[in-house]
């Protein structure tokens, strides 16, 4: 059987050029296994691997060594063992991350995600799912179609895999029932069909056995379809529906090496481009016309999607990264609020009105999530009420960027469409997302220009506008201070106006309580109001606990730069809560006041605050005093 697997290609030996010319013009199929647990996904790749002559020797001895330490199968070979290299995975027998494997036939080349079936591990499921063109979705043909089969369907249906496969595995463990078989396919079809599935192709198969793999299985002389090799070698790829389209390319780098030459680089994610056709870059909708497409091989005539080229204009026009490069006379659109669906993928639950990065082909922006419309629950599709998205859950939300972004619906545009959130603090992905559409209110609602202006209102007052945020602990002195500095200002004839957290939450802010959720509300209009403030040339005075710095840094980012001073009136939490002038610590100490913060509610003090205040070492008088100096208010 070794022979035979690792038999050298005749081409490979007459002409080693022309097998290398071959292999480099293959298509690329990207797909996914995934299913319930233990319905065989591991095993099937590793069937894949060993009958497409992808193993070496070396690697088949180690596999059948380990097989027989390590292996489920007793004394037969494990090919699950190719995939699950973990040691958790090989401990437990499970799949615990995706799994990326490459292999080849004469036909195409392969890249396939094999995915973990725990529920626990949905986000990794969706992370191998979101680049596949076609996915194996396995079941296990004693258990029929289980939860974690309904729910990578749906998943896989979410993220826009057009390609789906039945395979109904494990056939040799019983006796090859047609029965069996046709009962699980019809339980399938009709789950299928209420998730949106209009089409898939079902198979026997035995990946352990090898049936129904590279040909036909004599065990099923009553299955009459292509094995699950053949099929993945002809199926057509979802790059050549998106070549039909309208030129969309995200622009990746701006290509400049010397004052001769200047283009625009990028992977084309649908459609086809020509030097003559004319394009318009967005979000400025300036125009120009194709002059050239260069690859490091040579200037094209034709480039489609798929591929990596560099645009070259026949006008100088401004184009970055982050803008869009589209046919002139069918644009996508552009929006700061949007529909979409959701898929939470941090452990910590989502914080609605919290500011996330989002990451949108090329482009990133800051991103504010409202409470989700509902949640869906896969197993029953029903609509769920929700106030917020934890681990793993899939729900309908609406949000809002800081800038317009080009966009297309992710049914239309898995690139323009498809996006993923960042949380500022750790940078780590927090959740991944498909646009439906934008927003009315979006299209609707304009800036309406004025003549006077910011600087217009800031001169005839002869100050600088000014954010001076004081934030620290309940008890801090922060209202004090911010007082007493105020009142400095007023006797330099400085125009100036405090926003203190207790006033504000008895009339703008009346309708928020304490939760992490609306304290971030509760930030962001103070924020809001700060901003007109500034923009009638006031200096504004901000006396709150601000405890989260993702929120002290979303009200920074609403102003020029220069503009925000965040003030830290440093005080420990013990000399905060021995001062407890209003009573709060020991409501809360006792239980009675939740998510007081310094108690049972963090507070992440400033990392690098333009000012700092100490108010052990210093009166209030005295920190005011001080702060004055610092912030030069006079022109």
């Amino acid at each position: 059987m070794t022979d035979s697997i690792y038999k050298t290609d005749a081409l490979i030996a007459d002409d080693i050029d022309s097998y290398l010319e071959t292999h480099q013009h293959k298509s690329l199929l990207r797909f996914i296994t995934c299913g319930s647990v233990d319905d065989g996904k591991s095993t099937l790749i590793g069937r894949l691997l060993y009958d497409s002559k992808m193993i070496f020797e070396d690697q088949l001895e180690a596999l059948q060594a380990d097989s027989k330490t390590a292996g489920t199968q007793g004394q037969e070979i494990d090919f699950a063992l190719l995939v699950d290299g973990l040691a958790a995975e090989r401990e437990q027998g499970i799949t615990i991350d995706v799994a990326y494997r490459f292999f080849s036939t004469e036909k195409r080349k392969f890249i396939v995600a094999d995915c973990p079936g725990h529920e626990q591990y949905t986000r990794n499921m969706v992370t191998g799912a979101s680049t596949a063109d076609l996915a194996v979705i396995l079941v296990d043909a004693r258990k029929g179609v289980l939860v974690q089969t309904r729910r990578h369907s749906y998943l896989c249906n979410l993220v826009g895999i057009k390609n789906i496969v039945l395979a109904v595995n494990k056939m040799d463990l019983i006796d090859y029932d047609q029965a069996k078989y046709d009962a699980i396919v019809d339980d399938y079809a009709a789950f299928a069909k209420e998730i949106g599935i209009d089409s898939f192709t079902a198979m026997p198969i035995s990946g352990f056995k090898g049936d129904n793999i590279t040909e036909n299985s004599a065990n099923t002389p009553w299955y009459k379809g292509d094995p699950l090799m053949a099929h993945i070698e002809t199926v057509d790829l979802d790059v050549t529906a998106d070549q039909a389209k309208s030129l969309r390319m995200p622009v990746q780098w701006v290509n400049r090496p010397n004052l001769d030459f200047r283009g625009f680089s990028g992977q084309i994610a649908t459609g086809a481009v020509k030097p003559g056709d004319e394009i318009r870059v967005l979000p400025s909708g300036k125009t120009s016309t194709i002059s050239k497409i260069v690859t490091l091989d040579g200037d094209l005539e034709e480039a489609v999607a798929g591929q990596s080229v560099t645009l070259c204009f026949e006008d100088e026009i401004d184009c970055s990264r982050g803008d869009v490069i589209a046919t002139a006379n069918n644009p996508p659109e552009t929006s700061d609020q949007f529909e979409a669906t959701i898929v939470w993928m941090d452990d910590d639950a989502m914080i609605p009105g919290r500011a996330y990065w989002l990451k949108l082909g090329t482009q990133t922006v800051s991103a504010t999530v409202q409470a989700p419309k509902y949640t869906v629950n896969v197993n029953t599709m029903q609509h769920m009420a929700a106030k917020t998205l934890d681990l793993n859950a899939i729900g309908v939300a609406e949000l809002a960027t800081d800038k317009p972004i080009v966009f297309e619906a992710y049914s239309d545009n898995r690139t323009l469409g498809g996006f993923i959130l960042i949380d500022k603090i750790t940078n780590s992905t927090v959740g991944a997302g498909m646009l439906h559409f934008s927003l009315r209110r979006a299209q609707n609602v304009h800036w309406q220009a004025t003549d006077i202006g910011r600087e217009e209102h800031a001169n005839l007052k002869n100050q600088k506008p000014k954010v001076l945020w004081f934030t620290g602990l309940s008890g801090s002195g922060k209202s004090t201070i911010a007082n007493e500095v105020e009142k400095l200002l007023n006797m330099m004839n400085r125009h100036t106006f405090l926003l203190d957290g207790d006033n504000v939450r008895h009339g703008l802010n009346k309708d928020l309580g304490f939760t992490e959720a609306d304290r971030i509300e509760n930030i962001r209009r103070v924020g809001e109001v700060a901003k007109l403030m500034t923009d009638a040339g006031l200096i504004v005075l901000t006396a709150f606990i601000s405890p989260f710095r993702a929120e002290r840094d979303m009200v920074r980012a609403m102003l020029p730069e220069g503009e925000f001073v965040e003030i830290f009136v440093d005080t420990p939490l013990e000399v905060a809560e021995q001062r407890d002038v209003k009573g709060l610590y020991k409501k809360a100490r006792a239980g009675e006041l939740k998510n007081f913060t310094g108690i049972d509610s963090p507070y992440e003090p400033p990392e690098k605050p333009e000012i700092r205040v100490n108010t052990v070492e210093m009166s209030p008088a005295e920190a005011a005093e001080f702060i004055i100096r610092q912030i030069s208010p006079l022109k």
